[in-house]
């Protein structure tokens, strides 16, 4: 189909004053593609960019002696001065993590720090996908409930050494919460975490700065001076586990205000489409008064989580890690195409059509972790473009390279 438009003027169309617009099919428009350009930060190649938030992006790299994949978190000086508590945050998750080593917890492998430039580059474990980003593209936005289990589990158990560590996440959430390779579960972003005296005996806390949808009441409310961190992230885990299992939000509105509102005056309603024991332990982690709320260690005794739930007929595999993702080759690496146009500029592509563009932009994930300050779920976030210089996708291998 053809569109065309012509200009004509009061002395008559000529060939210089008239044009014509004709509609192109995108993969007849040719841009120049050009090479990525590569990048040594100490011993790590960098590689694609993952996703990018508020005060930070998230890049693919790799050792270039261990081959070790990481993904790098890049916090630029300038723009923490910009954001409360900016600075503080990093300096605290950074503390954290060197000091914590535990499967359900992201590793921080190294920090690097550009003085020059005003950077800071914190290389975390690499993880190929986050909990929030499978549930926006899955069914009714939520997990079948045998794979919201076994999400759960780890979840509890990744909770239960950061208190036995004395630290207090605060911002518990299916954003916060990746999986690698092997579905391993993840708990990241200790940007606002706390970590408490053990020898003092209590876990009492002042303030908390996660997400309002997943803020207590004693939180949003305000009510209290002081109030138990633990039962804190045991409400956090609650909303959490609802959301996994029904694909809503027991408390929530069209804005921050609203949201602080209903957790503090509406009360709880469990879908019926969740069983009686999942409903119960529901009702227990979500109980508005802190000081009777469960414990994990009484979490871990509930029913439901002491049962193992079988999938049913035809849903053994769950939600795909790989096929949601729309990812042809999950053992693709962002990094080689680096690698590649630095030492084989010849061969790299010299073009690139404008549907192979958007191919790969569609073909690559956001991650909504680690680089965002806690922005209610519901809010859209915005798609990053792709690497310019080869076609690749940046959820990778399962194999360490």
């Amino acid at each position: 189909m053809e569109e065309s438009f012509s200009h004509e003027n009061s002395a008559g169309l000529n060939a210089v004053d008239s044009f014509i617009i004709q509609r192109l099919d995108s993969g007849d428009i040719i841009y120049s593609n050009p090479n990525a350009k590569f990048k040594l930060v100490g011993p790590y190649v960098m590689g694609g960019k993952l996703g990018e938030g508020s005060y930070a992006k998230v890049k693919e790299c790799q050792h270039s002696e261990t081959l070790e994949r990481c993904a790098v978190k890049i916090l630029k000086e300038k723009t923490l001065r910009k954001i409360p508590h900016g600075k503080e945050n990093v300096i605290r998750e950074i503390k954290l993590l060197r000091n914590l080593h535990h499967k359900n917890v992201v590793k921080l492998h190294d920090v690097i720090y550009n003085e020059e430039k005003g950077k800071t580059y914190m290389m975390m474990e690499y993880c190929v996908v986050g909990l929030q980003e499978l549930l926006e593209k899955s069914p009714e936005n939520k997990f079948p409930v045998w794979q919201a289990q076994g999400f759960f589990l780890q979840l509890i158990e990744g909770l239960e050494y950061l208190h036995s560590r004395g630290v207090i996440h605060k911002d518990v959430k299916p954003g916060n919460l990746l999986l690698s390779c092997d579905k391993t579960l993840k708990i990241t972003d200790f940007g606002v975490a706390e970590q408490v005296d053990l020898l003092v005996g209590d876990d009492l806390i002042t303030s908390s700065q996660g997400s309002p949808m997943f803020q207590p009441p004693e939180v949003t409310g305000g009510t209290l001076e002081r109030f138990p961190g633990y039962k804190l992230d045991v409400w956090s885990a609650g909303i959490t586990l609802y959301n996994l299992t029904s694909g809503k939000y027991p408390f929530n509105g069209s804005s921050i205000f609203r949201i602080i509102e209903s957790v503090g005056r509406d009360p709880l309603v469990i879908p019926s489409e969740l069983d009686s024991n999942l409903s119960s332990l529901l009702q227990l982690m979500l109980v508005k008064d802190p000081f009777k709320r469960i414990s994990l260690q009484e979490v871990k005794k509930q029913r439901w989580v002491m049962q193992k739930l079988q999938p049913l007929r035809g849903d053994e595999e769950g939600v795909s890690l790989w096929e949601r993702q729309g990812v042809a080759d999950p053992h693709s690496s962002s990094v080689i195409p680096f690698l590649e146009c630095h030492h084989f500029p010849e061969e790299s592509i010299p073009y690139i059509t404008e549907h192979e563009r958007n191919m790969n932009e569609s073909n690559t994930p956001y991650f909504k972790t680690s680089c965002q300050m806690s922005p209610p779920p519901n809010v859209k976030k915005k798609r990053h473009e792709g690497s310019s210089c080869i076609s690749f996708q940046t959820i990778s291998s399962c194999i360490q390279s």
